[in-house]
Order: C-alpha cells, then structure tokens, then sequence
C-alpha cells in the first residue's frame, strides 16, 4: 500500500466496518467485525475434530503424513492450502490462528515458531513434553504479544467428571473458606476420573519399514531418533517418553488444571512430588500406583492409579468438611450457607474476543505452563523412579542434577527452540 493510500485509509478508520488485517500490520491488530481464520498443524485425529468454531475461517491444514492431509482436506467444505511442513503454514499471511494438534513433543517449537511470526495459537493439551518448553513458549508469547489458548476447558465451562457440576459451583465453595485450609484434593476412579493405563509403551518394538506416505523423519522432528514401528506414532505414541507420558500426559491437565484453580495455585506450583510406580522403562512409559504433590502451605494433589485408592475418598478434604463425587458435601446446611457468599470472578473464556480485543484467554500461556509443570513433574519422578523436590519460583528440581537435565532435554539436530 503507497503511504499516501495507508494514510487516507488510516483517516478513515472510524467510519469503517471493517479494517483488512494487511491495513493494520497483522493478526494482533484485528479489528473487531474482521473475520479470523485458522491454520490447523495435525489432522489426523484431534485436528479433525476442531475444524469449525464460530467466527472461524479454516484456511490451512498440515500433515506429516499425506493420508491424514488428504482426510484432512476431504473434511473441509472450503478449498484449503495444504502443507506438509509447518513453518510453511505459520508463514501463511492468510493464517490468523496456528491451531497445534500435534503429539506434544511438538507442541513447544511450533508454540515458539506460531509466536514469532506473529500468530495467535490455539495450543492441544499438554501444553509442552517439558518444564523447559513450557518456559521458553511463555518467554516467546509475552515477548511478542500473542494470544494463548491452551485447549483443556474444565475450569470454565462443561460438566466436570465425576463433580457431576461446573469448576465455577467448587471454586465458590472453596473460597467461602467453609472447607477450611490446606485442602487435599484426591484424583482416582473412586472420584471420576480415568487415568487411560492403556497408553503404555512397548518394550520390544520390531524396526518396520517407513510407510511411503509418512515423513517419519519430520514426524520425530525433536525427539531422538528411534527406528520405525506402527506403535511409536498416531494414536499409540502417547506410550513413549520422547513424545509424551502415557495416561498422566494424556488426561493430567484435563484433570489438574481445574485444581490449581480451585486451590488458587495459578502463580505457583508444589513444592514436592512423591511417587509409588514400577520401574519405568527408559523408552516405553509404564503404569503407576499413586504420586502425591504437596504445596508450600500444606495443600497437597494425590493421584490414583487404577487399582488404588478407596470408594469412601472425597473428591476435596480439609478441615472443616469434605466434597464428595457428584458434589456432596458433609457440611451441615452447606448449600444455604453457601447461597450467602459471592460467586467466583468471571472468565474471559470467548477466545475469538480475546484474540480481537488482545486480552488474555482463561486458559494462558502462563497459567496453564503452571498446571503442565504438575504433570512434568511427575514424568520426571517417575522416570527417575524416585521422589523429587521442586523450587516454583527458581522452576528447578532441588539438588537432583539428573532431574534437572530433564528440564531441558536436548532436541536432536537441526531442530532448536
């Protein structure tokens, strides 16, 4: 655009309706009628489910095997640009939103990459595979001023497992102090929750041949290289350390996140993390028997495997009172009691509107790097196989120089973040 054209524009401005996103330099200065569009990197199982959200124009998909871009571009009813490299649709100018649904070994450089050129990113759930990716992705988002969402949305919206009632209902009475303090939540069957032991790895994988429509190499990107087998990508690599770490990968932050809400813990995470698990193997991730997080001031989040804990556990348990599932709590007379205190502040949980008005989404890069480090914590513990010390504010393992080169795990040449 000539300055004089810009400038005349620009002069305008206020009778517009619309402000094109090329006017104003990008997608963080989209107007607020504009519509957005979207880039999705991964379809082949998740990505295939989040093509429409209102207010969204998909214009770009990727995938590192042609099968699942081809499903993927039969799927959309608009003509889509297709790519089997990433940066080459985060460089798309036509991409205002980078959707990640890749394997989370993944999710750190694209989260880092979406960051500098500029877009906002709608970011799969755990956030990263390490406590150092989460580190550099809330560096690279405030530095360059995007809009993070993390996409689990229990702590603001939908049913929540086995509470059978929204996070907001908890929170309230949480924060009425009526429970009173420190407060022990407990995650297990017996309180609604599943922690999928079917994403266990093998440990003797047979090298195959590399199928002709996938990319292994730019699949594995990051991770070491391991020799092909079916069973190490798609819908069975959450059973490997490289890409992810099985059940507690999978559902931790779906679980957990919700908690450090309710205990008011965004800004900070536990002090300790103790685990009772079988060796781990140092390739396929194993199963576990319980792991216990303590905070500083007492609160503490245990997890249940399977086949442990009890029926008669509380969902949440403090001093005064305990929640049980389908929120039933033991305080005489709660619920009017409860009538008389202030609902919880509200949300911002319209993530379009947070995009077009740069205000934070619920569900951030900062608060939601807190609740993945839960979940990082514990892959670290268990496959050291030991308990460990945590330092929230240094975000360091205390005295474990093992634990903390699994903070930052080095990425196999060229890829970098």
């Amino acid at each position: 655009m000539k300055r004089r054209d810009f400038l005349k524009t620009f002069a305008g401005m206020a009778a517009l309706t619309i402000v094109p996103r090329h006017v104003l330099g990008g997608t963080r200065y989209t107007a607020p009628s504009d519509q957005l569009t979207k880039g999705i990197i991964g379809v082949g199982g998740m990505g295939r489910g989040h093509y429409g959200y209102a207010g969204t124009r998909l214009v770009a998909i990727c995938d590192v095997d042609k099968n699942h871009l081809a499903a993927g571009e039969q799927l959309a009813s608009d003509k889509l640009a297709t790519y089997s490299d990433y940066r080459k649709l985060i460089e798309d100018p036509n991409v205002d939103i980078v959707h990640i649904a890749t394997p989370p070994h993944w999710h750190g450089i694209m989260s880092v990459d979406a960051a500098r050129a500029g877009k906002d990113i709608w970011c799969e759930k755990p956030m990263t595979r390490t406590i150092g990716e989460g580190k550099r992705v809330m560096e690279a988002v405030k530095q360059h001023g995007n809009i993070f969402r993390l996409n689990t949305w229990f702590r603001f919206t939908d049913t929540f497992y086995g509470m059978n009632t929204t996070v907001d209902k908890i929170k309230k009475l949480v924060d009425s102090g009526m429970l009173g303090w420190p407060l022990k939540v407990t995650i297990s069957k017996h309180t609604g929750f599943n922690w999928k032991f079917f994403w266990v790895g093998n440990e003797k994988l047979e090298e195959q041949k590399v199928p002709a429509e996938l990319d292994y190499d730019m699949w594995l990107g990051p991770a070491p290289y391991k020799p092909y087998n079916a069973h190490r990508v798609h819908e069975t690599f959450r059973g490997y350390w490289d890409y992810d770490a099985g059940g507690l990968g999978d559902m931790g932050q779906h679980y957990i996140d919700p908690v450090q809400y309710l205990l008011g813990k965004d800004e900070t995470s536990p002090i300790s993390v103790e685990i009772d698990a079988p060796q781990q193997h140092p390739d396929a991730v194993g199963t576990w028997r319980k792991i216990e997080y303590t905070y500083d001031d007492g609160c503490k989040i245990i997890l249940y495997g399977e086949d442990n804990g009890s029926p008669s556990d509380p969902y949440i348990e403090g001093p005064n009172g305990k929640v049980y599932p389908n929120f039933q709590c033991d305080i005489p007379d709660w619920e009017r009691k409860l009538a008389e205190f202030p609902d919880p502040m509200p949300q911002q949980t319209d993530f379009l509107h947070c995009v077009k008005n740069r205000q934070k989404f619920a569900l951030n890069e900062q608060n939601g790097f807190r609740s993945a480090t839960i979940v990082n914590m514990g892959g670290v513990a268990l496959r050291l196989g030991r308990s460990l010390k945590f330092d929230p504010e240094k975000l360091l393992f205390v005295d474990d120089d093992a634990a903390n080169r699994l903070i930052d795990q080095p990425m196999r040449a060229p890829w970098a973040i």
